[in-house]
């Protein structure tokens, strides 16, 4: 990739002469990108557009897809005497060829332990689970090759298990060779899962009665306001009778 790259930064910077009567333009002091030392580009023609465009693509894919991922998380809880899975997955700019990938799992109690190699990718086979002194047939693999799926699971879990599992994957061209590690941890009970029912009757209670208790402080406002208007009109029904009985005893007297 570093050799495709430096051709292709110097096809963009100083493309080679050409013979013919193009219009040539002078170009000013070209660096090349692994050297501090500078030469003159001699006069050459303009490269189009579409090759310029071309090769500033190619170089940006070769500058992406020098390397692979190794996806595991970095924790994992199993119960003692069950089976977990441990999982491992890749990502990878080139298809897997299985004349040509390589993978291991192996494991180790801490990091400054020796590590045990337990399941290898071998030709023609597949995964093949190796004669570790520690979990002799108790692991086996479950991922899928096709999907970049490593996984395995490890049966009959003891607390002897608890420790680092790395998977290690190469998948030429790729050079640089991907590593997951994953810390298993085994306890004698999972934490009780939160039950979601028990929060939503509990979160439908509160707000039923919230919304109740809101419905009468409405209610019970319009009642006072309905009752303050029907006493204003009874007191200005009163008003009135009394200007109207004191108007006809003036005209009485008249």
């Amino acid at each position: 990739e570093r050799q495709m790259s430096s051709i292709l930064l110097h096809f963009l910077c100083c493309p080679p002469s050409s013979s013919s009567n193009v219009p040539t333009t002078m170009r000013p002091t070209c660096r090349k990108a692994t050297d501090t030392a500078s030469h003159m580009c001699s006069p050459v023609p303009e490269r189009s557009a579409a090759q310029l465009l071309s090769a500033a693509l190619l170089l940006l894919w070769l500058s992406g897809c020098s390397s692979m991922d190794v996806l595991m998380p970095q924790n994992i809880n199993a119960l003692n005497g069950t089976t977990v899975k441990i999982p491992c997955t890749f990502t990878s700019c080139y298809k897997m060829d299985v004349s040509k990938f390589l993978m291991n799992w192996t494991y180790q109690e801490t990091l400054n332990d020796t590590e045990d190699m337990f399941m290898t990718f071998i030709k023609k086979k597949g995964m093949v689970p190796q004669r570790s002194y520690k979990f002799g047939d108790r692991v086996m693999f479950v991922g899928n090759l096709d999907k970049n799926d490593l996984s395995i699971t490890l049966s009959e879990v003891q607390n002897e298990d608890e420790g680092l599992y790395n998977c290690y994957v190469r998948n030429p061209p790729d050079r640089i060779q991907g590593h997951g590690t994953i810390r298993l941890h085994v306890v004698s009970e999972l934490p009780p899962p939160r039950d979601s029912t028990i929060a939503v009757a509990i979160g439908a209670s509160v707000g039923g009665a919230l919304a109740l208790l809101i419905l009468s402080m409405v209610v019970v406002k319009c009642l006072r306001r309905h009752r303050k208007q029907e006493l204003i009109s009874e007191e200005k029904m009163e008003e009135e009778g009394k200007l109207d009985a004191e108007g006809v005893a003036e005209e009485g007297t008249k």
